[in-house]
């Protein structure tokens, strides 16, 4: 099984995630894929996350997560023991998206959320340093990203395995060329 955590104020709608899952499809793999649309709240999104994920064992569980969705997928796979991509993950959103308090329009639909102060407290509890077993992930991180800074990813998933791509963006509008490589990790080939 392979679950998407998108990012903040993104959604199942987005480039990324639809990608996927017709790569998915085409490979006859689409009932193993679940993207779901994660609460404003980190703590619900993590519990919503964490209750689909324990439905499967680690060890045929995958976890893509794209910025904030990396930094959930992160604590996720270190409670579980499974396997994460992460891509252009967040890396301090406790402090980041301090500037992005109250309503917020979501990405790819006509939605809006309510980011509220006690979120970053939330996210705060689930802040992890480091990881534990390096093999388990793979990052993605964009010398391009206009929102989070390219070494800071590299430095905090020292050890793991990297694919560090000059240029590019925060959305990885060329995740595209990235993605049979991630699903090769997720073990789909």
């Amino acid at each position: 099984m392979i679950i998407y955590l998108h990012g903040f104020r993104s959604s199942p709608q987005s480039f990324k995630a639809t990608l996927i899952g017709r790569a998915l499809a085409a490979r006859g793999r689409f009932a193993d894929y679940v993207c779901p649309q994660l609460p404003a709240s980190p703590r619900s999104a993590i519990a919503s996350a964490l209750a689909m994920a324990q439905a499967e064992s680690p060890a045929r569980l995958a976890l893509i997560g794209s910025s904030l969705g990396g930094y959930y997928a992160t604590w996720l796979a270190e409670q579980l023991g499974c396997r994460a991509a992460l891509l252009n993950p967040a890396i301090t959103p406790q402090r980041d998206l301090r500037a992005h308090l109250g309503r917020q329009p979501v990405y790819f639909s006509r939605d809006v959320i309510d980011v509220q102060p006690e979120y970053l407290d939330e996210l705060a509890a689930i802040d992890t340093p480091r990881v534990t077993r390096p093999e388990r992930y793979l990052l993605l991180a964009a010398t391009g990203d206009q929102v989070i800074d390219w070494r800071q990813m590299r430095d905090k998933y020292a050890g793991c395995r990297q694919r560090i791509i000059d240029g590019s963006d925060h959305p990885l509008s060329d995740f595209a060329n990235y993605l049979d490589e991630v699903l090769a990790f997720c073990g789909v080939n």
